[in-house]
């Protein structure tokens, strides 16, 4: 199994979070709201089910969870700095490298979300660390993760591009393809809207532009026989541990 240390990426290592702003206490609020409309719907209904946030950084995402409920969070993280800002919150965040914490023994969880996208890994580390989160996940346990849409005509060549340690870019296709290879079920591939802060009227412009590129978009593929449907940055997916 590979190990962390063995892993590609050397700026940007997978299990850290670098998509934070510079003024790190502002996105407590900013990051709240765009996983809240995100992924808050893909969480367990149970608000005692025990989570793990791998790539927590400062804790964004435990941060929202404990807001909307969920106390069995736990977040990890391979950077100090980050964890402090993470439990100056009094957040339940804790310094840890990803694959050798998933290798661990242990209670299993019933969510797993990746806050770092899948795309610092390259396609074999993929493989390797959905089958860790498999093998840590209890019977029927979710697992949450997003990666950069390739299928955008815009942006997917360039997000590929714009940093050395992305390794690969996703489609819905390839994304449920990848999760069905690893023996994820129920797989939901799905959109991550960028333009979630309703206060600021720029937004409903923008989400109106959106949806004006993805008709066009989806025409344009279509044309080239193509089926896909998302056009988004990023995509998301979630999936269940098949049960019996």
């Amino acid at each position: 199994m590979i190990t962390s240390e063995e892993l590609t990426a050397r700026m940007e290592p997978f299990d850290s979070f670098w998509e934070g702003p510079r003024d790190i206490e502002k996105g407590y609020g900013s990051f709240y709201r765009f996983y809240k409309y995100n992924y808050l719907k893909h969480m367990p209904d149970d608000r005692n089910a025990r989570i793990l946030v791998i790539s927590c950084g400062p804790g964004y995402f435990v941060n929202m969870l404990n807001k909307e409920g969920y106390s069995n969070v736990l977040g990890i993280d391979s950077f100090e700095e980050k964890i402090g800002h993470a439990k100056r919150h009094g957040l339940n965040c804790e310094v840890a490298r990803a694959f050798e914490f998933l290798q661990q023994e242990g209670e299993p969880f019933d969510a797993i979300f990746c806050e770092q996208e899948l795309n610092h890994l390259t396609k074999a580390e993929i493989l390797s660390f959905l089958e860790l989160c498999w093998k840590r996940l209890s019977e029927g346990g979710r697992l949450v993760a997003h990666g950069l849409n390739g299928a955008n005509p815009i942006t997917g060549s360039e997000a590929l591009a714009q940093n050395f340690d992305h390794y690969n870019t996703f489609t819905e296709y390839t994304f449920g393809q990848v999760l069905e290879y690893t023996g994820f079920r129920d797989i939901q591939v799905f959109p991550l809207n960028l333009y979630v802060f309703w206060t600021n009227p720029l937004n409903y412009v923008l989400i109106a532009l959106s949806s004006l590129y993805t008709l066009f978009f989806r025409v344009s593929f279509i044309m080239y026989g193509k089926s896909n449907k998302l056009f988004t940055k990023k995509i998301g997916a979630v999936c269940r541990k098949a049960t019996g």
